[in-house]
């Protein structure tokens, strides 16, 4: 955590080059007997340079001493409550003296929920600083889809097929798959199954089994698409036929 703590002494310099090198965008601001002092964000930053204040000003003139913090034996529905609060991205965690044991982010929570780990306060919430929340949308020929759970066991997509396109005729040897179509109307093949699909419609895909999505009406087909397995690599797509030339 030294790389978001400051001492209430240090100069607005300091912080400047605390905040460049954490790229967290806050600091937790210690006073001498390292207790729980107050938070600094750049938003605070800013907002003193436009009061005139210099980088050679005492940061415990901009500090902002009313600030929300959890305790070592908060409960989940107080995490919760607070990070409902737009204007709150982290929260300091103290013991019962009022000494910083842990911080969590509000981005560190949701992947922790994501990632099925069990509430806890202690947790070394910093190596979900490199994992991505919020994945892109990718376009495929035949439409586009948006991860929005990828894990070491699993991966859910948002699905959409354009009208007319479909999904090349494939197999995974990896991975399952449980779509539940949303919007639309199509049809699915499923091994040696043709199957019409409507909202509402669940398909069950085990591994190893051919399957493709067909978009033959003249609206989008949306769908959620749940992959459970070892492995979730588009090099696990084994492609038979393909409307778009792209079976190897």
């Amino acid at each position: 955590m030294t790389n978001v703590l400051i001492n209430t002494n240090s100069i607005i310099k300091d912080a400047l080059t605390k905040l460049q090198d954490n790229k967290k965008r806050f600091l937790i601001v210690l006073d001498n007997e390292k207790k729980l002092y107050a938070t600094l964000t750049d938003g605070d930053i800013r907002r003193a340079f436009l009061n005139n204040f210099t980088i050679e000003n005492k940061i415990n003139e901009i500090v902002n001493k009313d600030f929300k913090f959890l305790k070592i034996d908060s409960t989940f529905d107080e995490i919760c409550e607070l990070f409902k609060n737009e204007k709150i991205d982290f929260l300091p965690i103290i013991d019962t003296d009022n000494k910083l044991t842990n911080i969590i982010t509000k981005k560190q929570f949701h992947i922790m929920l994501l990632e099925n780990i069990p509430f806890d306060l202690t947790y070394d919430f910093s190596q979900f600083d490199n994992q991505t929340l919020e994945h892109e949308i990718y376009n495929r020929p035949w439409g586009f889809y948006k991860s929005t759970i990828l894990t070491s066991h699993a991966q859910a997509k948002i699905i959409t097929v354009f009208p007319k396109g479909e999904l090349s005729l494939q197999e995974h040897k990896k991975r399952e798959e449980h779509w539940v179509i949303i919007k639309g109307r199509g049809q699915v093949v499923l091994g040696e199954s043709l199957l019409d699909v409507y909202p509402g419609k669940y398909i069950y895909i085990p591994k190893g089994c051919k399957h493709q999505i067909i978009n033959n009406s003249d609206e989008n087909i949306l769908f959620s698409e749940v992959q459970l397995g070892e492995y979730f690599g588009e090099d696990d797509i084994i492609r038979y036929s393909d409307k778009y030339n792209r079976v190897k």
